[in-house]
């Protein structure tokens, strides 16, 4: 009875009540990102997606786990952009963490100009410009931004 403790009948559990699809990034998801870097004809099995879903599930979970560990030894809460940027850097990951760190950098110079934009906009009440502000948004998204990891 006391060696059943933590372990799950159903075979795909961790003992919490989860079970192993529950720790994975969505198939579909991962399958997708997947065909982005590929040619339009490219053909991806179902055992590649389910290989890269496990490794880039660790992967998150590595480094994530790193940042989180800092986090607690700095007695915080919340895990934050420039925690995973520092997890990845310090796991020598720094091909990852300087493109990272720029692309926070953008998205939170655009959230800013969004929120300073937004004041404007309510300050305005005519709907013209309101529709206008919204496709400048949605057309200088960091978002949108890609990057060659090449480099």
């Amino acid at each position: 009875m006391a060696e059943n403790i933590g372990t799950s009948n159903d075979g795909g559990g961790d003992g919490y009540g989860f079970k192993e699809q529950d720790h994975l990034l969505p198939i579909a998801n991962v399958g997708r990102i997947m065909k982005q870097i590929l040619p339009p004809n490219a053909k991806i099995s179902k055992e590649a997606k389910e290989t890269m879903q496990e490794c880039v599930s660790e992967f998150i979970s590595f480094v994530t786990g790193e940042a989180s560990e800092k986090c607690r030894k700095e007695r915080r809460k919340t895990v934050n952009g420039d925690d995973i940027c520092w997890a990845l850097a310090t796991l020598g990951f720094d091909n990852y963490a300087v493109p990272l760190k720029r692309y926070l950098y953008k998205f939170r110079e655009f959230e800013g100009d969004k929120a300073t934009n937004q004041v404007k906009v309510s300050i305005s009440n005519s709907k013209d410009d309101d529709d206008d502000e919204a496709q400048k948004q949605q057309q200088q998204s960091p978002l949108m931004f890609q990057h060659d990891w090449k480099q």
